[in-house]
């Protein structure tokens, strides 16, 4: 729920940190430009979240039906009810939410956040463990951190683990073989150039051994840097043009 939000832009970056955190029930309190070009702009691809938008007069209204309303502040209130971090205050949400009880995230404005008034609606109110000189963030980012926790909080009440990231589907594992190649190339090379005394060899191939075992070479690569070496050694004549 986003209370009394003043820029549209807002509303839809807001809208946005949701979505990809798999959240879409987005309630707008007293709106003050609402629809509006630029939050669909800024909602980027997440402009369902906003047709699906409730848009109300205040956050009374807003909470009917409620079981736990999370507000987020960044100063400390004297007559505000226990406090939280928004870790423990997403934990709790997900509790509930688990057992099929209505919850709510609340956050304000964005210059004057949550009115005392406003927070003595919700039930309990919780911080970020931000810089304590520097505590202020922008509305999108905070509904995305709060998001970001109940997502997590969520999937461990689950019992869930969200899977490792994977960006590319790994190569082929370079053989025993291909990489005993490639260190035989890499010594002669070494020894060719000087920079390898085989008199003297030290502890430089039995480390190039580790790195390569720490690397976890693939074929390709194995092949690539065995062609780097020939061409060391016995160059093509080829030029990289620009």
């Amino acid at each position: 729920m986003l209370a009394r939000p003043s820029h549209p832009g807002n509303i839809g970056a807001a809208a946005r940190a949701m979505k990809t955190m798999g959240f879409g029930r987005l309630v707008l309190v007293a709106p003050k430009i609402f629809p509006d070009p630029q939050a669909e702009a800024m909602a980027s691809g997440a402009g369902d979240v906003l047709a699906a938008a409730l848009v109300v007069d205040t956050l009374p209204e807003a909470l009917e039906g409620v079981t736990l309303a999370l507000a987020l502040t960044s100063r400390r209130r004297d007559l505000a009810t226990a406090p939280c971090w928004a870790r423990d205050g997403a934990a709790e949400l997900a509790r509930l939410a688990a057992a099929q009880a209505e919850v709510a995230l609340v956050f304000g404005n964005e210059t004057t956040g949550l009115s005392n008034e406003e927070l003595a609606f919700c039930n309990r109110w919780a911080m970020i463990p931000a810089n304590p000189q520097y505590a202020s963030l922008n509305l999108a980012a905070a509904v995305q951190v709060l998001c970001y926790e109940l997502r997590l909080a969520i999937e461990a009440s689950r019992g869930a683990v969200p899977p490792a990231p994977t960006f590319a589907s790994p190569g082929t594992p370079a053989t025993h073989e291909e990489i005993e190649g490639l260190i035989t190339q890499l010594e002669s090379a070494a020894v060719e150039s000087g920079f390898l005394d085989p008199e003297r060899p030290g502890r430089l191939m039995l480390r190039l051994r580790r790195l390569f075992a720490r690397a976890g070479l693939e074929k390709e690569e194995v092949n690539i840097l065995r062609g780097l070496l020939a061409s060391f050694r016995q160059p093509t004549g080829k030029r990289h043009r620009e």
